[in-house]
């Protein structure tokens, strides 16, 4: 299978060390990379009260696209879209088929979670696709091998995307930890049922080693998430974002909205349909 990756940039730090960690990931993979900046000159724009948006001239957006793309290791193209953020990577995802949308996430500690309008969570909310964020903070770029899943215990299907994330996590020799948190601390829970969730999808197919399943008790999903989700022992946490909570009117409280913005790992978001 043909791999691509969507990176957004916007030349800014964060962007930047996601464009590295995409490229270090493009390699094994060797995939294209679909570099992608998009103007954003709308006083809606949702973050625009950062002051942290490019206003770039036409021609100094090119100039920087062009260096950037020449110092790549990896395939590459460079394309310019205009607007809204999610409506720009629609429009390119349509296009392009990319295995996944990776962009970075920028410092937001100083500003409260109720007022961060993240572009990834623009994005999820417009067309759910898989979604790979990475922290401004990340100390490595390496490709990931040690991913730990986090699951509700419910049904789920990757759709269209299962062959290309299986494909993803064979490539990657992928060791993965499945972890399921509930806040109820009398609950049973069993492993083999919260394994069997995920051995459904396919995911757990060709992958090196046994599958470990992780169960925490008596703890908030999100804070049993975050704590579990710790470098040495994993390098990236995958999430089953479900339309009911990407969707929500109160998205930003959502498991997936507060692991996307305080996860120290990068976070891989991965549609259920």
């Amino acid at each position: 299978m043909a791999h691509s990756l969507l990176i957004l940039t916007d030349f800014f730090e964060a962007a930047n060390q996601a464009l590295d960690y995409a490229t270090n990931l493009a390699e094994p993979l060797g995939a294209r990379l679909v570099l992608l900046h998009v103007r954003r000159d709308s006083v809606l724009d949702p973050e625009m009260f950062t002051g942290e948006l490019s206003n770039l001239s036409r021609e100094a957006v090119a100039l920087a696209l062009n260096s950037m793309t020449r110092q790549l290791s990896v395939p590459v193209v460079a394309e310019v879209g205009h607007g809204r953020v999610a409506f720009a990577v629609a429009d390119a995802v349509s296009r392009h088929h990319p295995t996944l949308v990776v962009l970075g996430r920028p410092d937001h500690s100083a500003i409260p979670d109720e007022l961060v309008q993240t572009t990834s969570l623009d994005v999820l909310r417009t067309s759910p696709y898989p979604m790979l964020v990475v922290p401004h903070q990340v100390a490595t770029t390496a490709p990931p091998r040690r991913v730990l899943l986090a699951v509700d215990g419910e049904e789920f299907t990757l759709g269209e995307h299962s062959s290309a994330i299986r494909d993803l996590f064979t490539v990657l020799g992928a060791e993965l930890t499945v972890l399921h948190v509930t806040a109820n601390e009398a609950a049973t829970v069993d492993d083999a049922t919260i394994l069997d969730s995920v051995t459904r999808t396919g995911l757990t197919t060709d992958l090196p080693g046994v599958v470990r399943t992780r169960v925490v008790t008596g703890q908030n999903p999100v804070d049993g998430i975050l704590a579990a989700a710790q470098a040495p022992e994993f390098d990236m946490v995958a999430l089953i974002g479900r339309q009911r909570s990407v969707l929500g009117q109160l998205f930003h409280r959502s498991v997936t909205a507060q692991v996307l913005l305080h996860s120290q790992l990068p976070v891989l978001v991965l549609p259920a349909q």
